[in-house]
């Protein structure tokens, strides 16, 4: 799997193959079901598999204000593509000369000139040149001049449902706190990361010692106390994660604190990725410290529960 930033230089093996064009924030279910048709079509064609997404997405230069927090991080999302089988990603650079170009000569550009693609897969929503003045109408007929294979896929929706994954509704339900929920529409639990910078000690003075994450650069979810998993490098532990204040001991600002079950050692100033399996209760007041602990014991447990239970899920 490979990750390009530019087109230039791009050499042949990652090019005359199949091709997508798309944000692919959080890489969902309905993501998951273009890519592997650009994978079939990539075999077809005898060429590589490829997304073509944003860095920065466009509304963040065009309407910065509007710009909802992401779902994933480059380095992410190209690491869960590759899981369904896409060649190479190239997140090109966002820039107003790119957003300046019309339908016609973003195709020219970009998909003929410096991908010479053989075949694309796109959405029904899918839009593209200045002003978002290309749709798949437009698509269509610029590919069958070029001589172009064309899938345009329907919106992906789940068994005895009627609205549709997107990736603006999973962000809903990680605000909310429905971690669960939006796992069952990505491909892979929703995942964070931050650094570790230094707390206020309390979790080591309760014998439950965590890491403080700071720095976040996606979309936290909702304040609560969940059941997650934490990667440092290629180990992975489960963790339970407080996000919110520590009422408790009068403290009101919103922490995120992790407690790498099983972990011993210094996390200070090492990034650390958590990814949340379920939410397991509202963060609370308790009378006294004995009954903090006691409950934080059960959330200990109740999380390494549903570690394993994934984990079971996953080699079955």
């Amino acid at each position: 799997m490979q990750l390009f930033r530019d087109l230039e230089p791009l050499s042949s093996e990652y090019r005359h193959g199949a091709l997508t064009i798309g944000n692919f924030d959080g890489v969902h279910l309905g993501h998951a079901r273009i890519a592997r048709q650009v994978r079939q079509r990539a075999d077809e064609v005898g060429g590589p598999a490829v997304v073509f997404t944003f860095d920065p997405h466009p509304v963040r230069l065009l309407r910065p204000e509007l710009a909802p927090p992401p779902l994933t991080w480059t380095r992410r999302k190209v690491e869960l593509l590759g899981e369904l089988g896409i060649d190479a990603v190239i997140a090109y650079p966002t820039t107003k000369d790119l957003l300046e170009l019309t339908p016609n000569e973003f195709f020219d550009q970009i998909i003929v000139q410096k991908m010479a693609a053989k075949a694309m897969v796109e959405g029904p929503n899918f839009n593209f040149g200045k002003n978002r003045a290309g749709d798949t109408t437009t698509l269509a007929k610029l590919c069958n001049e070029n001589g172009m294979q064309l899938d345009i896929l329907a919106p992906f929706t789940r068994e005895g449902e009627t609205e549709f994954v997107s990736s603006s509704r999973i962000r809903k339900l990680i605000a909310a706190g429905d971690v669960q929920a939006a796992r069952e529409m990505l491909t892979q639990p929703y995942r964070m990361r931050g650094m570790v910078t230094h707390g206020a000690g309390r979790g080591a003075s309760l014998g439950i010692p965590t890491a403080n994450l700071e720095a976040i650069d996606t979309l936290v979810p909702e304040i609560g106390v969940y059941a997650g998993i934490a990667h440092r490098g290629n180990a992975i532990y489960a963790a339970a994660i407080n996000i919110g204040p520590n009422p408790t001991f009068g403290e009101k600002a919103r922490k995120i604190e992790v407690h790498l079950i099983g972990f011993q050692g210094s996390l200070y100033g090492e990034p650390l990725e958590v990814s949340f399996l379920s939410r397991l209760r509202e963060v609370t007041t308790f009378p006294d410290v004995d009954a903090l602990r006691k409950q934080l014991a059960i959330d200990i447990e109740t999380t390494k529960q549903k570690f394993q239970d994934y984990q079971t899920k996953l080699s079955s």
